[in-house]
């Protein structure tokens, strides 16, 4: 069963939260502009000016209220009195006002291009409003290969990194790492990873940030491999996968790091994969069933792997482990409405799958025991939920999209 919700279409524009788009250079940095109305000081004179939030109602339940608010309503309602652009003038006041008041909603980041100019940008999604608004641009060269880029987040920190990429007209692998901070509404770029590389692996595994393999700066594949402590931001090199490879999908499942080359047309090569325990710093190769049938893009939902299959009429499908095999899952095959390219990821039951024109399918999973089988193993199923990307989105194209929550 699909059901389908339909954004309208006189909802506000979306709106930019930030800045215009920059250069990256080494000495970039944000201004940090700050205006006094955002001083802490006129907010507690507001208050003793007796100046309600919202009149009839004590502040703590008006606050309770306001920030709920979806953030494209943002830049209209700041204007209703100096108290409320107090609190929706500054996203780095608000979401710190909504940590205190104990939210925790649920966003996914969209990294996307236009699909006739190239031009990249990050949209994001809130999965319990199903609205949209965007995040200021991310800092960094103009001619990039959209698709040379990895992207992870930490999702309770609300922290979403972004690694290497390539640069389009000179086919130049890049070792940047940008971090978007939700509480700060700001781009911070950090360390650089070791070696440049594009369309690589990358996984966050155990609260550590892993990339491996890829292309290298004269255009080699590569087996290296290293790992960051977001904590520290710190690159360091780990063992070496043991094969060169540039990487399809990737995903954390079980405490270790699987690698996929993919799949790709005529078909006639069986795709290699690896295998990484941080326990024990050694890759393995991947299990024959496991390699063979990861045909699509993955996400982890209790403590399985899927896939959303990009040649098998679009059917997502459940791997188990005990059996090296996969199996479908029941229920309806992902609606027509989602096209390929699109990008895939998961929040608790939920997978949640992005494509062309930003349209979102939600697939709600259910599971339940399989008590003949001696393994003693789940059955899965999925039921779909459309969700139409306003107009505004018709020429966008996703490459990644990652989930964070936005308390952080």
């Amino acid at each position: 069963m699909m059901q389908r919700v339909r954004v309208s279409s006189q909802q506000a524009p979306v709106h930019k939260l930030g800045d215009s788009q920059m250069t990256l250079s080494p000495k970039f940095r944000l201004a940090a502009l700050r205006s006094s109305l955002f001083d802490s000081s006129v907010e507690a004179e507001l208050e003793l000016r007796g100046e309600p939030l919202i009149p009839g109602l004590p502040d703590d339940i008006a606050h309770n209220c306001l920030l709920r608010l979806p953030v494209e309503s943002h830049t209209s309602c700041k204007s209703v009195s100096r108290r409320w652009y107090q609190l929706l003038g500054s996203k780095e006041v608000f979401f710190s006002r909504r940590k205190e008041f104990g939210f925790h909603d649920p966003w996914l980041f969209v990294f996307a291009f236009h699909k006739c100019t190239g031009k990249i940008e990050w949209q994001v999604f809130d999965m319990k409003k199903f609205t949209w608004h965007s995040i200021p641009a991310m800092p960094c060269k103009e001619k990039v290969c959209p698709h040379g880029f990895r992207c992870v987040s930490m999702p309770q920190e609300g922290a979403l990194y972004v690694c290497g990429g390539v640069v389009s007209d000179v086919d130049c692998p890049l070792n940047v790492v940008l971090k978007y901070e939700v509480q700060r509404n700001r781009w911070t770029v950090m360390r650089k990873m070791i070696t440049a590389r594009s369309f690589f692996a990358s996984g966050v595994v155990g609260g550590m940030i892993y990339v491996a393999g890829g292309n290298s700066t004269d255009l080699f594949e590569l087996n290296s491999a290293e790992v960051m402590d977001p904590r520290k931001g710190i690159w360091r090199p780990i063992a070496s996968m043991g094969t060169n490879m540039a990487s399809y999908d990737a995903a954390g499942l079980n405490g270790k790091l699987l690698v996929t080359e993919g799949w790709f047309w005529p078909f006639y090569v069986v795709p290699r994969g690896q295998i990484y325990d941080p326990k024990t710093d050694t890759w393995k190769s991947m299990a024959a069933g496991l390699r063979e049938g990861w045909t699509g893009t993955s996400a982890v939902v209790y403590d399985h792997l899927f896939v959303v299959s990009e040649h098998e009429r679009i059917k997502l499908k459940v791997y188990y482990t005990n059996t090296d095999c996969w199996e479908a899952v029941a229920g309806a095959p992902l609606p027509e409405q989602i096209c390929k390219p699109f990008s895939v990821n998961c929040c608790e039951s939920r997978i949640y799958v992005v494509g062309r024109n930003l349209h979102v399918a939600v697939g709600h999973i259910s599971r339940t025991k399989q008590a003949i089988t001696p393994e003693n193993q789940w059955n899965f199923s999925v039921q779909w939920q459309v969700v139409d990307a306003p107009a505004a989105f018709s020429n966008l194209v996703p490459t990644s999209a990652q989930y964070a929550i936005m308390h952080e």
